[in-house]
């Protein structure tokens, strides 16, 4: 394996979990009372790990050229898009406080896929094909 490759996979890896924690984070201080005051910080770093995230991702995807599309690449970005829309729902665009948990919770579960399919190079996850 090409050793630039492996450095950009392990980035990938790294910004995955930090995006991970990073809406963990970000969902429990919202769903406590008071909700914890916007910081600076909180508004920026997300969407910086998120679009190096991408970058790196898009750079992956274009090294591994046709074998990503076999099912398991579209799979992780149409799981992405879903990820996105909860995490807005969780993050935002609830209207209720039970709305924007069930929203977290469930980005996480989508992101638990993403992370398999990462994984196992399966559609279908952690499920056996």
């Amino acid at each position: 394996m090409d050793p630039e490759y492996s450095t950009v996979k392990g980035l990938h890896i790294i910004l995955a979990a930090t995006t991970g924690s990073l809406f963990v984070v970000r969902a429990y201080w919202m769903a406590r009372p008071p909700p914890f005051p916007p910081l600076r910080w909180v508004r920026v770093v997300p969407h910086v790990v998120d679009t190096l995230l991408l970058a790196s991702g898009v750079w992956l995807a274009l090294q591994i050229g046709m074998t990503g599309l076999r099912g398991w690449l579209p799979a992780k970005l149409i799981a992405l898009v879903l990820y996105i829309a909860l995490g807005m729902v969780a993050l935002k665009w609830g209207r209720t406080q039970p709305l924007r948990v069930a929203a977290a919770f469930a980005a996480l579960l989508v992101l638990g896929y993403i992370a398999c399919v990462a994984v196992t190079k399966s559609p279908w996850g952690p499920l056996p094909a």
